[in-house]
């Protein structure tokens, strides 16, 4: 299958065998193309070549309605959903039951609750869906595609906001669709749950096909050096040098004036020091960072930069102050999705280019050149729309974005999240060599080897509060665990 967008080949060739009642793992770097044809297949995107079969039958289908209808449906990465009605009104909306003209409210709540206890989820078929948590949405999302008595799921990254709890809820209602039947499509970065729960695995690489294999035949190692093309011998790349004994920023008692937020958070970040941030969902990391930038108010506590008091009563002022911040939810609240990436390089930093009331486009031209070079941006040139480079390079647009305001601290908010091993290895890199620069760097992660691998410190927070600091030299899985679970 072919499809190319402009200046850019997203597929070249790519094919995909999905066996009944199997679960098909789709593995590839960012950019790779299996995002793009998945949405082939669900009718987002039109193929420019390539056929399309179904239990044998050849399908085209024109939009995601139809193809759902047609047994086919997929669980997106980004959730698309009604957040004003309720769960049973999203599983059947467009096809609410019709009882003498009017909805039939009662065989709808009747229809869900069949639905739900068939896959082992407890939510009130009644609740408004925006007051879910994102993995009791995302379960939602997967009632409504069995709802349609789905052939072919698709899931798109469907653990990459999930709790390892209920990562194995996940798995179990997995499990149970495979049993009876289903074919599964599962597109995850994370190698060891493609091994655990896959029965096969394609490899993409720049929108080809490279390999489909049986997942008892492979290894971490293997999978890698088929997604990347070369040996990632090391994950994590070596830290040469050491913190300095100063203290560049300092946080005391820090406490957020809406709660649930963080409280009487105290800890110190030394200049060229990574200081890892662990915890469970629910323990405010977020919201610390939020509050340390300024995009949250705090109602108590002090934030010293170089032993002088700052106050960031909003993100114009921490960015004054001299620090960044790469929030978590880089669609939602990073990219400008629906323009180019020069936009997206300077918009941080845009009063440095105002000469006489005009904005300087030779220097923003300059600046950008120096994002994408310095920061190895794949991207056919400066003015494409930044929703068409893969999710690692989006990610390496907005570190660029921020390196340009110069800060002396960067927080990052899980910064490699939805991002495949080789971009990971990169940005590891450029967090390490910030770190070299004499930079203060604080990175929230939810993936432990991350934390162990690039840190020098990690702080565990619980309940909103810091419930331990670990060397580490001597931290470990299951002392962070501990303390992540000390005041949850």
């Amino acid at each position: 299958m072919d499809k190319s967008f402009p200046g850019v080949k997203a597929l070249d060739g790519a094919q995909l065998r999905l066996r009944r009642g199997t679960v098909h793992a789709l593995m590839g770097e960012n950019g790779a193309g299996k995002s793009t044809l998945m949405k082939c297949l669900f009718g987002i995107y039109r193929p420019d070549a390539g056929d399309i079969f179904v239990s044998g039958q050849p399908v085209r289908f024109s939009g995601p309605k139809e193809a759902m209808e047609g047994g086919v449906s997929m669980v997106h990465q980004e959730l698309n959903q009604v957040l004003q009605r309720s769960v049973m009104e999203n599983i059947w909306l467009g096809r609410f039951p019709v009882r003498y003209g009017f909805v039939d409210h009662r065989a709808m709540l009747a229809r869900t609750k069949e639905v739900l206890a068939e896959l082992g989820i407890d939510i009130n078929p009644r609740t408004v869906i925006g007051k879910l948590s994102v993995s009791q949405k995302q379960m939602v999302e997967i009632a409504k595609a069995v709802s349609y008595h789905a052939k072919i799921l698709v899931l798109d990254e469907p653990t990459s906001s999930l709790t390892g709890e209920e990562v194995e809820h996940l798995f179990r209602i997995i499990n149970k669709l495979r049993d009876d039947g289903v074919g599964i499509i599962y597109i995850s970065h994370k190698i060891e749950e493609i091994l655990r729960i896959s029965d096969d695995v394609t490899i993409m690489r720049d929108g080809r096909w490279i390999a489909t294999e049986e997942a008892s035949g492979l290894t971490i190692d293997k999978i890698i050096q088929m997604m990347v093309g070369r040996d990632l011998t090391q994950r994590f790349p070596p830290k040469v040098n050491k913190p300095a004994e100063d203290e560049l920023l300092t946080v005391c008692d820090l406490t957020g004036l809406r709660s649930p937020t963080c409280r009487d958070v105290s800890f110190t970040l030394r200049r060229g020091e990574i200081l890892g941030v662990a915890g469970l969902v629910g323990s405010r990391r977020t919201e610390l960072l939020e509050t340390i930038f300024g995009i949250a108010r705090h109602s108590k506590g002090t934030i010293l930069k170089n032993n002088k008091v700052v106050v960031n009563q909003s993100p114009t002022d921490g960015i004054k102050n001299g620090f960044a911040m790469i929030t978590e939810e880089r669609r939602a609240t990073g990219i400008f999705a629906g323009l180019d990436i020069t936009f997206n390089s300077v918009i941080a930093n845009i009063n440095s280019y105002k000469r006489h009331g005009f904005l300087s486009s030779a220097k923003m031209k300059e600046d950008t050149k120096w994002v994408i070079d310095s920061l190895k941006v794949k991207t056919p040139g400066q003015k494409t729309f930044i929703r068409y480079l893969s999710g690692g390079n989006q990610q390496k647009v907005i570190i660029g974005r921020w390196l340009l305001t110069k800060p002396d601290i960067l927080l990052l908010d899980e910064p490699t999240r939805g991002i495949d091993v080789g971009a990971k290895a990169e940005i590891y890199q450029l967090i390490i060599d910030l770190a070299a620069q004499g930079k203060g760097i604080i990175v929230v992660s939810s993936e432990m080897p991350e934390l162990l691998g690039i840190s020098d410190r990690i702080m565990v927070m619980s309940g909103g509060r810091v419930s331990g600091m670990l060397d580490i030299k001597e931290a470990t899985q299951e002392q962070i665990m501990r303390l992540a679970a000390k005041y949850a």
